[in-house]
């Protein structure tokens, strides 16, 4: 086991592995900005050291500053969270050849499955269905023009090393084509230092379904089941369920095989999320993969009962996965609402002093925070403030459960999303269930979600 862990992160998932580390007897260093000084992680962890101003490139992406501290307070291990450096190839390397254990895959699976266009060669090779497009990156417009006209509009422009919805566009027809690609390409330039761009058929309606992989350095790989994330504003998801209500039986079984099977074939370890487009007609296509902690994970503890931060740590220190996938078991449901500090209309950040903070619980409720009374929210880093989990034995239990928890959530002094929420579990398209990536569009535009909203944001407590 190890001796000491470095948790390079902040918020409230840095919390969540303190908390792992403190059941497994394992001491914790936080890391922390000059503004984060007064943060919860900072204040529960062993030991604390700052690492530099505000602002992440100096700071939590500093790396020479990360290393030093895991040197001076001895740890032997790095768990990055999610996130800041937890799927940069070269951190997990150079942590190796500083004889820190980096708590995640190998260099080269976090290399390979970062480059998108690599990720899907990949997948590929690995039997994962992929949606009609280019393997590799397109080399410019021309061949994005001719590929396009093979596979028919509309099409979806992607940065080959991105993610969060950055360089990205959908384009519908063949004029468009020149000036998306020109944008998108900026983008990432500007994102991520790489223009590279790569294009597949664009699905109108899709679900976004994932899969949680956990796999230990043995071999020994299962999955746990789905979390569907199609709730999502500009690609950053809001709400995430598990299990979906558009997965049965045979479909699920049948995804988590290929997932489990392709995995094998990469010499994947350790705990992993492998996202799907699921399309009207029930196909489903890989996407990308993740190779971290989710933000969503607490929704998949609930369902199986698996302690997925604890599992990780267990595994990244050599042990051997305990559960076979015979072992795994799905019970009730469970939903996930993130709490942002921001706009419940415009989704414009609203930083500033929490002046009074109060959070739901009772039977089934489960908050993940760092935020309190009298916390400062942030102008430097993501408007996370919380993620607030319920879970029941079926689904309408867990979304009355939610609904309760929502209106008894008290935030004042900053902006948040909770109207949003209360609004949108209150949609119809959600309580049945069938709802894709577009719900959120479509719940701005009816007058009956601008008026939901308008009425949950005058009954904020």
């Amino acid at each position: 086991m190890f001796k000491k862990v470095l948790i390079a992160n902040r918020g409230e998932i840095a919390l969540r592995i303190i908390r792992a580390c403190r059941e497994l007897g394992i001491p914790t260093v936080a890391v922390h900005s000059t503004a984060d000084a007064n943060a919860l992680h900072v204040r529960f962890a062993d030991e604390a050291v700052c690492i530099g101003p505000p602002p992440s490139r100096e700071s939590y992406l500093n790396v020479p500053a990360l290393l030093s501290a895991a040197e001076i307070t001895q740890a032997d291990a790095i768990h990055p969270g999610y996130g800041f450096l937890s799927e940069n190839a070269d951190f997990a390397e150079i942590c190796k050849t500083c004889k820190i254990h980096f708590i995640g895959p190998k260099p080269d699976v976090i290399r390979l499955m970062g480059n998108k266009v690599h990720a899907r060669e990949a997948a590929k090779l690995a039997g994962l269905p992929l949606l009609p497009g280019s393997l590799g990156v397109i080399k410019d417009i021309e061949e994005a023009e001719q590929l396009a006209k093979q596979i028919g509009f509309p099409v979806i422009l992607k940065a080959a090393a991105g993610g969060g919805g950055r360089g990205m566009k959908i384009v519908r027809a063949s004029e468009a084509l020149a000036k998306a690609f020109a944008t998108a390409s900026a983008e990432a330039v500007a994102a991520f230092g790489n223009g590279d761009m790569y294009l597949e058929r664009y699905v109108e309606r899709p679900r976004h379904i994932e899969i949680q992989i956990v796999a230990d350095e043995h071999g020994n790989i299962i999955h746990l089941g789905e979390r569907e994330c199609s709730v999502q504003r500009r690609h950053q998801k809001l709400i995430e369920e598990s299990p979906s209500c558009a997965l049965g039986p045979k479909l699920r079984e049948k995804m988590g095989e290929l997932s489990v099977e392709a995995m094998k074939e990469i010499g994947y370890n350790s705990l992993g999320t492998i996202e799907y487009l699921l399309d009207e007609g029930g196909a489903f296509y890989f996407m990308e993969m993740n190779t971290r902690v989710q933000v969503e994970h607490p929704v998949t503890e609930q369902v199986t009962g698996v302690d997925l931060v604890k599992t990780q740590l267990l595994m990244s220190a050599g042990q051997k996965l305990k559960l076979a996938q015979k072992d795994v078991h799905f019970r009730g449901a469970a939903l996930e609402c993130r709490i942002n500090a921001e706009d419940a209309v415009t989704f414009a950040p609203s930083p500033g002093k929490i002046t009074a903070y109060s959070a739901p619980g009772g039977p089934g409720v489960r908050v993940d925070t760092a935020a309190y009374e009298n916390y400062t929210v942030l102008p430097y880093y993501d408007s996370l403030l919380a993620k607030l989990i319920a879970y029941g034995e079926d689904r309408p239990t867990t979304i009355a459960r939610m609904k309760r928890a929502l209106s008894e959530y008290v935030i004042r002094g900053v902006r948040t999303n909770i109207p949003f929420h209360r609004a949108a579990l209150l949609e119809e398209d959600f309580v049945v269930g069938e709802y894709d990536t577009r719900f959120v569009e479509r719940m701005q535009d009816s007058e009956l979600g601008i008026q939901r909203l308008k009425r949950a944001i005058e009954e904020m407590p």
